[in-house]
């Protein structure tokens, strides 16, 4: 049976549900762009109306997030899996190039805040990547945990004083939020559950995926981070493009740096000084992807009071959520997966059905259209996720 878009609540993790005035507006583009009499799949990336497509984008979410001058905005390719090695692999060649290393260069550590599936992920290619090219027995750099929510099973996240950094890594890495099991590390840096940014020395770089909450909210200390990256798919637009926000003394040469020794060598794709030198455009870039992202950012700036009244409304929809499910779970309904509500987060809200009523839930919900609620397949789809 057929149903309108109004009557349906989708709460998918990603892709996540884009504005009705957005898509209305993409379609609208998609047949004919501007008056051009083409669709916008069909322009040159080259010509001037793409031009100022990938500029406005770039332009609008520097102002949604206040992105300070020495930072450059990319749009790639890959989603975040793919910058679990632009990441280690730029940054390496960073180190490699940097004064302060040239003379006496070793391999040096890296630091990850492992706190759930995706940044496991990017640990594990940090491993990879780092593993000695043979018949060399001297690693790249040697990856390491500062900190971990495993012994919980990623349903909390680690405190300030749990944190272990090395005196001087290549980089800290952290997932600003983690899909699955539904933790965030809160805006309050007095939280003992905030990342301790001050725990890291000052000329170390930080990197923090923000995939899945990008655009919710401001990023707290900003200008603390290296290198942010999200793929568009969780809140900014269709799958197909990943925004990297990285600091501009950071687009080095890779080939220099390789030419040095003791790094790895860089796909030129991945190499965000070429991305950078070319606007984004050094080889052909997901058009409709960024176009549709263009607007969600045009949309949030004129129609939704920009970061601050885009974080308010999140604020609120994840109140109103979580002060139902602990009612609920007073009444031993459900089971909020995370226990410290100064860890959990906004964006995906984890939670259990008790005494096997799953099915009926779902079913239930289904029937009052709401779409998309079970839970990850990676934890078997036990728990419920709403995305809010």
């Amino acid at each position: 049976m057929s149903q309108d878009r109004a009557s349906i609540h989708n709460f998918a993790a990603g892709p996540s549900p884009l504005p009705t005035p957005v898509l209305q507006r993409a379609s609208e583009g998609l047949l004919n762009y501007n008056g051009t009499g083409m669709g916008v799949c069909e322009l040159s990336h080259r010509g001037k109306e793409f031009k100022g497509i990938i500029e406005g984008a770039e332009a609008d979410l520097r102002t949604l997030l206040a992105v300070p001058d020495n930072y450059t905005i990319l749009f790639t390719q890959g989603g975040g899996t793919t910058q679990f090695s632009s990441v280690l692999l730029n940054l390496l060649s960073y180190r490699r190039l940097h004064p302060k290393y040239t003379s006496d260069y070793k391999p040096p550590t890296i630091d990850y805040v492992v706190t759930g599936s995706w940044s496991s992920k990017a640990f594990v290619e940090a491993q990879r990547l780092s593993l000695p090219p043979y018949p060399s027995t001297e690693p790249f750099a040697i990856p390491r945990i500062a900190a971990t929510g495993k012994s919980s099973k990623f349903t909390t996240l680690p405190k300030k004083g749990e944190y272990d950094f090395s005196e001087d890594p290549a980089f800290v890495y952290y997932c600003e939020n983690e899909t699955i099991n539904g933790i965030q590390f809160p805006t309050d840096t007095s939280s003992e559950y905030a990342f301790p940014f001050d725990s890291v020395p000052d000329h170390v770089p930080i990197v923090a995926d923000y995939s899945s909450s990008f655009i919710s909210r401001p990023i707290t200390n900003f200008s603390r981070h290296a290198i942010i990256y999200a793929g568009a798919q969780k809140n900014l637009g269709p799958s197909g493009t990943t925004v990297v926000i990285v600091r501009n003394d950071l687009l080095v040469d890779t080939t220099q740096a390789s030419k040095l020794g003791s790094v790895p060598s860089v796909p030129i794709a991945l190499e965000y000084k070429t991305l950078a030198d070319n606007a984004s455009l050094y080889n052909t870039p997901p058009v409709f992807a960024i176009y549709v992202s263009a607007l969600v950012l045009s949309y949030l700036l004129a129609d939704k009071g920009g970061i601050k009244g885009v974080e308010e409304t999140n604020r609120k929809k994840a109140q109103t959520l979580y002060a139902t499910l602990d009612e609920a779970e007073e009444k031993g309904l459900v089971r909020c997966v995370v226990r410290e509500k100064e860890a959990r987060s906004w964006m995906n809200v984890t939670f259990e059905i008790t005494e096997g009523r799953e099915k009926a839930f779902l079913e239930g919900a289904e029937q009052r259209g709401m779409r998309q609620l079970k839970g990850h397949r990676s934890v078997g789809g036990e728990s419920i996720t709403c995305v809010v």
